[in-house]
């Protein structure tokens, strides 16, 4: 037996005494867990004082290529860790969901960043908001880390992904996290953090790990922090009512337990297709870790008609299925983590009562009393409405068959769960399952639909997806643990921002109209490295004439009236007369701003917010303020991504049209 250790301020310390861990299959002890004697206090002053403001140096972008090294880094080498989850009663499939997974939350991640968030330390929330008719007093919201700490507490199923799914938004985010692993898998956790800091790859202090409690760190946490619980809706009701959340403001997050429904429409017959991807779904559900997944299928919800197919259809794969050894390649469903884990699992599934319609099998190569075993049981309820299905979550292989006659009680018999992380609906007739997600989805943070034209791309009932909600109101606690942009806000704060637009331009490090510009000759001479925001090139002006509008009217085939006939202009509401094309319009000014000889710039690759403001009549003279608005170099590739403000105004100062143009500039001296 060896102590687990933490790592904190730096140093891997290992408490004094322990709680004992025993390996899930043979019940032998092979480890123990606390944090007793471990400076809980340092723990917390490290990441504030050291890591925060390193991470908060960093850009988005910075920190999403460090979550992608990351990521690749865990998966180059993953035979230790899914050796070592063989002790937890995980088979190799479960290992690869929590491995696997939690390496591809990183990389997952590391995407948002690169595609959604700017390469800078402050994010732009929104549009500017003119405060003053001349616009010298604006408004911007902007969003910057929190300058606090992410304490995770975590659930004992899933020791990898767990940690993962919330240390990558935060870090993204730019706060540092401590995560306390659930004791009876601390052990596997400690494995994965050891490679993360070996690895080199992170900022001094950005991941701590502590082993055993975190009851003294909870009470140093205060408004700049946040807390993210997984676990039982009793903990999560605990900590919520804790004076760091109540009196200090920490910002909580729970994910709590979770009575997740799955239901089969009424057309879904067992002669469909979706009868019997509704069965293997449930399966499944109940089998992989053992059911012990916050989003597994508790509830199975099903047309009275159907019921008796699906039960035989169920019982006859549920015999199928083999439960036993994990480390076997032929394992199906291993143990649950502890002989504890087993006897909540069974004192839960007394409570919850109803008909035990399948609780018995063989366990193939173990001794099924030294480890925690249990047999797939499937219960049927014989009372739908008033089942304890309902509000006892037995956390393992374990679901309850219950039936309804119409869609209304099928939504009225899922909402009963109070809250759930995930509902799936399984029926080939598009306006019955689409009936079904409008009435459940206040319920839910996630409902996952399925027929047959979808379901061999589905990533199933139980996975949850970095970009998409996970979390759920009510008894699931409420929160939003992952779901791209979401969960990264959560751990940052939104500030609106009063000032002029040279301050607005100096905060974002996005220029904002009526700043200063800046005429350094033709910005398309200049290499990223030289341009600066608010360098700004006013260009010579052009007339559009009726011959330019019939010329590109008829050399692109767009003769639209408006372009072509004066008297059915003049009768729009709209237009005095004939118009000049609004993409007329964009190809003249782009040939007014054009550098036209090999130059720094690469390629244009888009235009973004594009409005035309007023209609362009023969005659107009028409020229273009160019202004660079925002850069963002691509580490590495020897360019960066260059915006521009443009706006086409005609002889008397009125915009015409306004746009974005997005350009690749070169770097005269790539890093």
């Amino acid at each position: 037996m060896r102590a687990v250790e933490s790592f904190v301020a730096g140093t891997w310390v290992a408490g004094s005494g322990g709680q004992p861990v025993h390996d899930a299959v043979t019940g032998e002890m092979i480890a123990s867990v606390s944090s007793d004697g471990v400076d809980l206090g340092a723990a917390h002053a490290f990441a504030r004082d050291i890591a925060g403001p390193a991470l908060r140096g960093l850009t988005f972008h910075d920190r999403a290529a460090i979550l992608r090294a990351l990521g690749k880094a865990l998966l180059t080498d993953t035979d230790e860790l899914y050796v070592l989850s063989h002790s937890t009663g995980a088979t190799r499939s479960d290992a690869a969901i929590d491995v696997d997974g939690g390496a591809g939350a990183l990389l997952a991640y590391s995407g948002i960043g690169r595609r959604e968030l700017p390469n800078h330390t402050v994010w732009v929330d929104g549009d500017v908001e003119k405060l003053s008719r001349d616009g010298s007093f604006l408004g911007q919201h902007i969003i910057t880390p929190r300058h606090g700490v992410a304490l995770q507490i975590n659930a004992f199923n899933f020791p990898t992904w767990g940690m993962l799914e919330k240390f990558a938004p935060a870090f993204l985010a730019g706060v540092p996290s401590i995560v306390k692993p659930a004791t009876p898998t601390a052990y596997v956790t400690e494995v994965v953090v050891r490679t993360i800091i070996d690895s080199g790859l992170l900022p001094e202090g950005s991941l701590q790990f502590v082993a055993g409690s975190v009851a003294g760190l909870i009470d140093l946490l205060d408004e700049q922090d946040t807390l993210s619980f997984t676990g039982s809706a009793a903990t999560a009701r605990v900590l919520r009512g804790h004076a760091a959340v109540l009196d200090r403001g920490v910002r909580f997050s729970a994910e709590a337990d979770s009575l997740n429904a799955a239901v089969l429409a009424p057309a879904a017959g067992p002669d469909t297709d979706e009868f019997g991807l509704f069965v293997d779904e449930i399966v499944n559900e109940m089998t992989a870790k053992a059911g012990q997944k916050c989003t597994a299928v508790r509830r199975v919800i099903v047309p009275t008609r159907h019921a008796g197919a699906v039960e035989e259809a169920l019982v006859e794969r549920l015999r199928t299925v083999t439960v036993g050894d994990p480390s076997a390649p032929d394992t199906e469903m291993g143990a649950l983590v502890g002989l504890g884990q087993r006897d909540d699992v069974r004192d839960a599934v007394d409570r919850v009562g109803g008909v035990r319609v399948f609780d018995t099998c063989e366990f193939v190569g173990v001794d099924p009393e030294r480890g925690a075993f249990m047999a797939p049981t499937l219960l049927r309820a014989t009372d739908a409405a008033s089942s304890l299905a309902h509000v006892v979550e037995p956390f393992g292989p374990v679901a309850t068959l219950m039936t309804y006659d119409t869609l209304d009680e099928a939504v009225d018999l899922v909402a009963k769960g109070r809250g759930s992380l995930v509902a799936s609906v399984y029926g080939p007739d598009l306006g019955e399952t689409a009936a079904m997600t409008i009435g459940i989805a206040p319920h839910h943070g996630r409902v996952h639909t399925i027929d047959a034209s979808s379901a061999a791309a589905s990533t199933g009932h139980g996975s949850p997806l970095p970009q998409l909600v996970h979390g759920g109101p009510g008894r699931a606690g409420g929160g939003e643990e992952l779901g791209g942009l979401r969960s990264v806000l959560h751990y940052m704060q939104r500030t609106a921002v009063q000032g002029s637009p040279d301050l607005l331009t100096a905060v974002t490090g996005t220029w904002v109209d009526g700043a200063v510009r800046r005429d350094k000759g033709h910005p398309f001479t200049l290499y990223f490295d030289e341009l600066e925001v608010g360098d700004c090139l006013d260009t010579g002006p052009r007339v559009i004439t009726l011959d330019d509008i019939e010329h590109f009217a008829h050399f692109t085939g767009d003769l639209f009236y408006a372009h072509m006939d004066e008297e059915a202009a003049r009768a729009s509401p709209i237009f005095e007369g004939r118009v000049a094309h609004g993409y007329l319009v964009l190809s003249m000014a782009a040939g007014l701003f054009v550098w036209p000889d090999p130059g720094p710039v690469l390629a244009n690759y888009g235009v973004d917010n594009l409005r035309f403001a007023t209609p362009t009549y023969p005659g107009t003279e028409i020229r273009v303020i160019f202004t660079c608005k925002e850069k963002s170099l691509r580490a590495g590739a020897g360019y960066g991504e260059v915006r521009w403000d443009t706006k086409v105004v005609d002889q008397d100062g009125n915009v015409l049209a306004s746009y974005d143009v997005l350009t690749m500039v070169a770097e005269k001296e790539p890093a």
